[in-house]
């Protein structure tokens, strides 16, 4: 068998990161998704967060601030990511907010508690539909 050479320009790809194959399962728009690859790219590895702004994620991206601050509404909707409100002071000491902290959650939790809920779902229907069958069956009676 005859190796290939990777694609020309691939042969000193350095700095890269993974990007888990199960984003694609949550059926996001394309948008959404760039957002989580910037935060997955900025995020501290261990502890899984990071706090850029949204204006740097939207120059960044190409985006205007409130499509990115839309995205992140979602990816945090679908559990992907948790926000947090931060606070700095300012050198003359006046406090203001400062950027969210984003938590990227893994996807193995997040993909557990999507086949928990679809699995609920599940048993919710099956009692919803054992009670109509016997609703039915005792009106029919």
């Amino acid at each position: 068998m005859r190796k290939t050479k990777p694609p020309v320009g691939w042969e000193h790809v350095k700095n890269c990161f993974p990007v888990p194959n199960e984003l694609l399962d949550f059926d996001l728009p394309g948008g959404s998704i760039a957002v989580y690859i910037f935060l997955l790219r900025h995020a501290d590895r261990r502890t899984g967060q990071c706090h850029p702004s949204t204006a740097t994620m939207a120059k960044n991206l190409h985006y205007c601030r409130n499509t990115v601050a839309s995205y992140v509404r979602l990816l945090e909707e679908r559990g992907l990511i948790i926000t947090e409100h931060t606070k700095i002071i300012t050198k003359n000491g006046i406090k203001k907010n400062g950027n969210l902290l984003y938590t990227i959650i893994p996807l193995q939790k997040v993909m557990e508690q999507h086949y928990e809920q679809q699995f609920n779902a599940l048993e919710r229907t099956t009692e919803r539909r054992k009670a109509q069958a016997k609703l039915a069956e005792q009106l029919g009676a």
